[in-house]
């Protein structure tokens, strides 16, 4: 085989691996594009599908935090034995609506697994919130019932701890108050008005933040009791 023919087959190989190679990298850069793709899709369904859960909960929403609204200037501060009648109904009408909150069944344990992008987060917000609110109202209401008439060794134990009570129930709220700002973030994240169009529309995103904002949901004033005191 003389020189030239050599030299021509070596060019011929480094044609063909060239096409080759392109041919892959195309092929690899279209397949993650189109994962993508598939995986903001999945996103988006979820942030509808989360924005309708959170439009079903308002009410039930609403009636915990007017309770707690009304309940906590009197634990703020630290737990009273002198509270009254009236301030014990307002700390067990708080107590009795936290636990009852009811989950949407989105953000149920099972489903809420599933959930991917910013819903995955909202999901986990609304689980705390609730799950904190619902302990800490129960704990307080039991702090009182065992310091009026419970042992004395109790009594004092619930003393000391309830402060990390009255903290459950602000930090339940304050993560509640966010929620708004995380629905707004993850909307724009996921493309907007471009993205969602009609189904989840800017005017509707912004009301549902309205909604689960600080304005309605963060406690006033920050909880000033510490432990053990």
């Amino acid at each position: 085989m003389t020189a030239g023919t050599l030299r021509r087959a070596a060019l011929l190989l480094v044609s063909g691996a060239a096409v080759v190679f392109g041919v892959i990298g195309a092929s690899g850069c279209g397949s993650g594009g189109h994962a993508k793709q598939t995986t903001l899709s999945l996103q988006r369904e979820d942030l509808v599908a989360t924005s309708k859960a959170l439009e079903g909960a308002t009410a039930e929403v609403a009636a915990e935090v007017a309770a707690t609204k009304a309940a906590w200037p009197l634990v703020a501060n630290g737990l009273s034995p002198g509270l009254g009648a009236a301030g014990e109904a307002k700390i067990a009408a708080s107590a009795r609506l936290a636990a009852s909150l009811k989950l949407p069944s989105l953000f149920g344990e099972l489903r809420a697994t599933r959930l991917t992008g910013p819903a995955a987060s909202i999901a986990g917000v609304f689980r705390s919130f609730a799950g904190l609110s619902g302990r800490g109202w129960q704990m307080i209401q039991y702090a009182l019932n065992i310091e009026r008439s419970g042992p004395r060794a109790a009594a004092s134990f619930a003393r000391r701890n309830v402060a990390l009570y009255i903290e459950s129930v602000y930090d339940a709220h304050f993560a509640l108050a966010q929620i708004g700002k995380k629905l707004l973030a993850g909307w724009e994240k996921l493309g907007g008005p471009g993205a969602f169009g009609g189904l989840l529309p800017r005017a509707e995103v912004e009301r549902l933040a309205g909604v689960y904002s600080e304005a309605n949901y963060r406690l006033h004033p920050h909880g000033g009791v510490k432990l053990g005191s």
